[in-house]
């Protein structure tokens, strides 16, 4: 019967509303009389009646009015309560004024036991419904925990409450003087009884609703949370809320920057905003992880225009999409701007650059996965150091103001052609700031980002889904990790601080440990690891040797001595450079070897540059290596194929 109520149209449903709430105030009004005048079978003369029916006529009226009916029962509010309060008051207040103006004897205790008892009875039946529809859904839902109990925690524990899939079961807080206490029926736990919680609610996940300025130690936090082997997930941070990307009970899994163990690096907003605003803008490998996250950031600070380069044509597409999208929502009244085009070359970008009016570039545009540019050695070099060499001279040609260059800290005395392509690229632009003055160049170099498209992070994620086993290179290799709009703000900082020929590095704190990072996400998964001691464990970690051109060991600078600047979390290195004259000279060198594709002599040079580069194996360019040791090549001179030995 119930369940035909449910099925019941709209209008259907109002109308035994209106029915029940007739009955329940007609027995309101009859429990009245008869509690007042002490008679269990107490029988309305005709006048009492006549006020009886009118009092219920005008309450429903009322009802009607104050928009009682028009609440859905599922998602009754406090608000629907007040209406209730109001609606018996004046049905109340009509009782009393009827029966002085009809003259019928209404004594004064009976409408305040009348509204009394309305309240009850119309409220009840109410809530009655409300309880009925929401037990069978809770039933199928999944009890989580929520850690925070605070503002966050219970606008997440009411979205839940409304929503299908999750029940908040408990609430987990870090202020012991809230344990035991209940907030909205739900149980409130300190940490240190999580385990006892979470086996007595049968909690099956943790979410984590923190408030933005509580101050907590997330680290510690998710240390604590870790050995109950349950997936803790997150919810959207307040400004995601307030932009409109997220909304509360959108649940996802741990962002892994929690675990990274300092503040994240904030920027001087002033400085950045005074460097960008009203300016001509152009950020290479726009589609790209950093690309993509610059042009978040950059378009907030209201350019005049952005201009978006980019050789992916899919990845162009969606960060145009996006940003045309944030632009018309927020108002900024950038003009946007997606251009195709490759860094290499150098014609196209300096038309570019000229017919925009561009004044600051960011060259994003690189080549940056170790295993893919070792085995693709040229295309690595030109990409990396031929195309910031073209983008710079186009820069310079088009009388761009400002270019900043990110780098890597695989720059840092390579053992990778990667790293030494970064550090070379690095070179040349410290070649051009000597040469010229037009232009200020500046490069910033950072640490693994997470989250990008070569992170770990991500494929450690998949490979958890999908049952392991986890590869982890080496047991004892450590990274500096950092978040992409950390590392994008960290750009955007020194492109306005930068006075010619820079290299700013960020301070970094402490390196993770990839082997413990690979056992935190299965932990935080609701998952054990599987080991000689745990046969029974979910996932294996299995080390699967270091590749070609990976090192244990990553650094972010070569000397010492690093320069402190004016912002505290952003050094600046002290490091040899080229004459532009060695740096021209060089360049030429690995140009004819690029063009004769000479995987060796290109090696060669990069060694013999002043970028620390020592390879720790010998060359593998695939084509070269897979040539049977013999590399067909056209020559420029010539015009016909030579073989080169490998």
């Amino acid at each position: 019967m119930f369940e035909k109520f449910l099925n019941l149209s709209r209008v259907h449903k109002r109308l035994v509303s209106v029915f029940a709430d007739v009955v329940v105030l007609f027995f309101s009004l009859w429990a009245a009389f008869s509690l007042r005048l002490d008679q269990q079978l107490w029988v309305p003369n005709r006048d009492q009646l006549i006020v009886s029916g009118l009092t219920v006529a005008f309450t429903i009226i009322v009802f009607v009015r104050l928009g009682l009916y028009r609440a859905v029962v599922r998602y009754l509010s406090d608000r629907a309560f007040i209406t209730i309060i109001t609606g018996v008051f004046i049905s109340s207040v009509t009782l009393i004024l009827l029966g002085y103006w009809l003259h019928v004897l209404v004594p004064r205790s009976v409408p305040v036991i009348y509204g009394a008892l309305a309240f009850i009875f119309v409220s009840g039946t109410r809530m009655t419904v409300r309880m009925l529809v929401h037990r069978p859904r809770r039933r199928n839902k999944e009890y989580v925990g929520i850690v925070g109990a605070g503002e966050t925690g219970l606008q997440l524990a009411n979205a839940l409450d409304q929503g299908t899939e999750y029940h908040p079961a408990a609430f987990i807080t870090l202020s012991k003087a809230n344990h035991r206490a209940l907030i909205n029926g739900i149980p409130v736990y300190d940490i240190s009884h999580i385990e006892r919680a979470v086996k007595e609610h049968r909690i099956k996940r943790l979410l984590l609703a923190l408030d933005a300025n509580s101050g907590i130690d997330r680290k510690r936090l998710l240390k604590k949370l870790e050995p109950l082997a349950i997936p803790v997930q997150t919810v959207p941070t307040m400004s995601e809320l307030v932009a409109g990307q997220a909304r509360i009970n959108d649940i996802r899994d741990l962002e892994l920057e929690d675990l990274l163990g300092r503040d994240p690096v904030q920027p001087d907003n002033a400085q950045v905003a005074k460097s960008l605003y009203n300016r001509a803008v152009m950020v290479t490998g726009a589609g790209g992880s950093i690309g993509s996250e610059l042009c978040r950031q950059i378009i907030r600070h209201r350019p005049s225009r952005l201009v978006l380069f980019e050789q992916s044509e899919f990845s162009l597409y969606a960060i145009e999409r996006e940003l045309q999208t944030l632009n018309q929502v927020e108002g900024l009244g950038v003009e946007i701007y997606a251009l195709l085009g490759s860094v290499s070359h150098r014609r196209r970008c300096e038309a570019a650059m000229r017919s925009f009016g561009i004044e600051t570039v960011y060259h994003a545009a690189a080549y940056k996965h170790v295993p893919l540019v070792e085995h693709n050695i040229i295309e690595g070099v030109q990409n990396n150091v031929f195309g910031t060499f073209h983008v710079a001279e186009a820069a310079i040609a088009a009388g761009v103001e400002r270019f900043v260059l990110i780098s890597t800290d695989k720059a840092v005395r390579p053992t990778n052609v990667m790293g030494a392509s970064k550090r070379l690229a690095e070179l040349v632009l410290q070649g051009l700031a000597q040469r010229q003055s037009d232009t200020i160049f500046s490069m910033v170099r950072f640490g693994n980002v997470l989250g990008s498209s070569g992170s770990v992070v991500p494929l450690f994620r998949d490979q958890i889904r999908d049952g392991g086993p986890v590869t982890v290179t080496h047991a004892d290799i450590i990274r500096y990790f950092m978040t992409i709009p950390e590392a994008s703000q960290l750009v955007l900082q020194a492109g306005s601080m930068g006075q010619g020929g820079e290299v700013f590095v960020l301070d970094m704190g402490e390196p993770v440990k990839i082997a413990d990072l690979a056992r935190k996400m299965i932990h935080l998964m609701g998952l054990m690891e599987k080991t000689d001691e745990q046969p029974d464990g979910d996932i294996e970690i299995v080390f699967s040797g270091l590749r070609p051109g990976e090192k244990l060991f990553e650094e972010l600078l070569i000397g010492d001595d690093p320069q402190g600047t004016a912002h505290p979390r952003i050094m600046m290195a002290r490091e040899a450079s080229m004459a532009w004259d060695e740096v021209e000279h060089t360049l030429n060198r690995l140009m004819r070897a690029s063009q004769d594709f000479d995987c060796q002599e290109v090696v060669d040079i990069l060694k013999a540059a002043p970028a620390g580069f020592a390879p720790n194996g010998d060359v593998a360019d695939l084509v070269w290596r897979n040539g049977d040791h013999r590399v067909a090549a056209i020559s420029q001179e010539a015009g016909k194929i030579r073989r080169f030995p490998a």
